[in-house]
């Protein structure tokens, strides 16, 4: 992050969905708390493709939870702009703490063996985001009404990741593997999304970007405005 860098123009160079999702946030704090969380998840995604062994990544890892445990405990923020925003924030550091946590993962060598494996790490991570981006947005937000489209969302970026040359999928999984299960998840989450309060939905709006990116398609800034302002206006990913 360069020093003249906001977190909105990280995020917006870095997690360009989740930011074009959140531009449907009216609130600007809710959107800055949502910007700053955003932020910490790429800092927490790219540790393990950014480190030469899985020590380092601990270290770094191990950073961000116990920056987040800091704030938790009342302590005053590590001099870092994502930490301050976070300490500012109306995010709860102890879920972030777990977050961090659940990167650990990433440094494993051993792939995910079955579909179990792979969900439950997509909930503790894509989908632990979602979470806290809906309850931010509205603390009345039921967090099993986010899951369907987090995994799905999930599912589609760890075969994007497949693609780019790393992977958290299981090594027999086949591109046809990944879509029939996104799409299981859609269905799903049709039905979930439907008990979500309508300003929490940009959470989970990523989500109607899913099913073109694991049939392999790179789809320009354009259609994916054009996309999620149509998840957003019906409320359907």
């Amino acid at each position: 992050m360069a020093d003249t860098e906001t977190l909105d123009d990280l995020v917006r160079r870095v997690d360009p969905d989740r930011w074009l999702a959140s531009r449907f946030i009216g609130d600007p704090a809710a959107r800055a708390d949502v910007i700053a969380l955003f932020a910490m998840n790429y800092e927490l995604a790219r540790v393990a493709g950014g480190v030469s062994n899985a020590l380092m990544g601990e270290i770094r890892l191990t950073w961000w939870r116990e920056a987040m445990e800091e704030i938790a405990a009342g302590k005053t923020p590590r001099k870092h702009p994502n930490v301050e925003a976070l300490a500012a924030s109306k995010i709860d550091p102890n879920a972030l703490a777990a977050m961090a946590e659940a990167r650990f993962a990433d440094l494993d060598e051993g792939l995910p063996k079955d579909e179990a494996a792979v969900l439950a790490y997509i909930d503790a991570t894509a989908g632990a985001l979602a979470v806290l981006a809906a309850r931010r947005l509205d603390a009345s937000a039921d967090p099993h009404a986010v899951k369907g489209a987090a995994r799905a969302y999930g599912l589609s970026g760890l075969w994007r990741l497949k693609q780019s040359g790393r992977s958290r999928l299981p090594a027999d999984w086949t591109q046809a593997d990944v879509a029939r299960r996104v799409v299981d998840q859609l269905k799903a989450a049709r039905a979930e999304v439907k008990g979500l309060p309508v300003a929490a939905f940009p959470a989970v709006a990523p989500a109607a970007l899913a099913r073109a990116y694991v049939a392999g398609r790179e789809m320009g800034e354009l259609e994916k405005k054009a996309r999620l302002t149509f998840a957003v206006a019906t409320g359907r990913v």
